[in-house]
């Protein structure tokens, strides 16, 4: 009776290793999540811990382009573009560690917009920016490309107040076409626009 019972452990036991083998091989072999960047502790006091801020006048940077985040981390940390927050903490990050955070929010996925567009404001927003051809840098969609952001469904408060920053050259680090085309936008428009963009 003990010895049938052994034999019933001892098959049990091998029978836990195969499955134990075969599980930590798919495992292996299977997508894993990107691991977060060290770095990316500092970020969530402000955009979330997946680059999903809960107060408006911060970005979303969940699914931001790649490019366009590590030129932005790289512009606070040189001067070109200023905010009292964000140069502190850039100041002494190499450039693997911007590219490692940039690569690691680029591939978060963007969440709902909880802000409630104004459907007149966004009709008017979406004529001025077909008037403004804004789709000619940040595409149909509005889903950006390398360099120029991502603006679909980002934060009222934040397309708000960069849009008065272009307009004011508060903010310059472009090549100039933002600031070009801020200055053409009364403030009435850059609402309109914001409702339009928080929308898509």
């Amino acid at each position: 009776m003990a010895g049938a019972s052994i034999t019933r452990l001892k098959r049990v036991a091998a029978l836990a290793l195969v499955a134990g083998v075969a599980l930590s091989s798919g495992l292996a072999g299977a997508q894993q999540p990107a691991a977060v960047p060290a770095k990316a502790a500092a970020c969530a006091a402000c955009h979330g811990a997946d680059g999903q801020p809960i107060l408006p006048v911060y970005p979303i940077i969940a699914g931001q382009t790649s490019r366009y985040l590590y030129l932005q981390l790289r512009d606070f940390q040189e001067g070109r573009r200023v905010n009292e927050i964000m140069a502190p903490l850039v100041k002494d990050m190499s450039r693997d560690e911007m590219r490692e955070l940039a690569d690691y929010f680029s591939k978060q996925k963007p969440p709902p917009q909880k802000f409630a567009a104004d459907p007149a404001k966004a009709k008017l927003g979406k004529l001025k920016a077909e008037e403004t051809l804004c789709t000619m840098c940040h595409l149909g969609g509005f889903a950006g490309q390398n360099e120029i952001p991502r603006v679909a469904g980002q934060n009222h408060d934040y397309i708000v107040k960069q849009l008065s920053d272009f307009k004011t050259k508060k903010r310059t680090n472009d090549a100039g076409t933002m600031t070009s085309v801020a200055n053409t936008l009364s403030d009435e428009d850059i609402e309109n626009l914001s409702h339009f963009l928080v929308g898509l």
